[in-house]
């Protein structure tokens, strides 16, 4: 019983902590000889409970601790609560938005705000998204060392979901160095068929990533330049919010072009439409 207590309040701790936990902390906090706190997390780590960052070694929730959570809230009928910039792009956008987090080597869906459309992309809180194959996976990963990149895919399947997946590391990496070029990622027909998908990164206060912002559509939906457009402005925009609240102070250049082209379609589409230059989006 002892065991199973400290397993559960090794759990519970890292539940409440983003940046993770060292060996030291997690013994100094628990106040569980460091012995004994090594062979709890390795127990754990082995059934996915707790996964342990390669390159700072630091002990996050495992993707095993977050299935659970899927689990009990989708036999609720309910969703974790996402942040307010998520359910304003939701309502803004009316696709599906959703969080995704890294824990440990694995990115998982942590929050989602599900579209209105009856035919949407089917995400689950927990659900675990393919590092290669998915937009939210991958504008995290652009922004990781190179050396824990190699490290993930070093022994990693790439499996083709379709036939538009990317399928070596070198293909991962040379789209992932497209990612940080521009700021955000998109994803088409990669994971699924006929889905169109745009994802954006989260940073801390340190200017490190720690999850992405997704919207995902039908792809039908999506074929018009111009709700491409709109859809990664809303993604970039809640991507900045998101990090502000974390305290992050650094630029977003991608969204200020993102938002400027977005401003142009409309005022485009306002002019085809014979819309008077004053009451055109942005102006007068």
């Amino acid at each position: 019983m002892q065991v199973l207590n400290r397993a559960l309040r090794v759990i519970k701790t890292l539940s409440t902590s983003q940046r993770g936990m060292t060996l030291q902390q997690l013994h100094e906090e628990l106040e569980i000889p460091i012995g004994s706190m090594h062979r709890v997390l390795a127990a754990l780590t082995e059934e996915r409970y707790v996964t342990r960052s390669p390159t700072n070694r630091r002990y996050f929730l495992g993707p095993a601790a977050a299935e659970l959570v899927g689990i009990s809230t989708a036999a609720r009928g309910t969703l974790v609560t996402p942040p307010a910039p998520v359910l304003r792009a939701a309502r803004e956008s009316g696709e599906t938005v959703f969080l995704t987090e890294l824990i440990g080597l694995q990115t998982v869906c942590c929050a989602l705000v599900e579209g209105h459309h009856p035919l949407r992309l089917f995400v689950r809180v927990g659900q675990e998204m393919p590092l290669h194959a998915a937009a939210s996976a991958r504008s995290i990963l652009a922004y990781l060392p190179g050396e824990m990149v190699d490290t993930i895919f070093r022994e990693r399947d790439l499996t083709a979901f379709t036939a538009g997946t990317l399928r070596t590391p070198d293909q991962v990496k040379e789209h992932l160095a497209q990612v940080r070029a521009r700021g955000y990622d998109v994803c088409e027909n990669e994971l699924d068929e006929n889905v169109w998908a745009v994802a954006a990164p989260v940073f801390s206060s340190t200017a490190h990533v720690v999850s992405s912002v997704t919207l995902a559509a039908a792809g039908n939906r999506m074929r018009d330049p111009i709700q491409r457009t709109r859809a990664t402005e809303i993604v970039l925009r809640t991507a900045r919010a998101l990090s502000e609240e974390l305290g992050h102070t650094g630029g977003f250049p991608a969204l200020e072009e993102a938002a400027a082209s977005a401003e142009e379609s409309a005022a485009t589409e306002a002019s085809a439409a014979g819309v008077p230059a004053s009451r055109r989006p942005g102006e007068g």
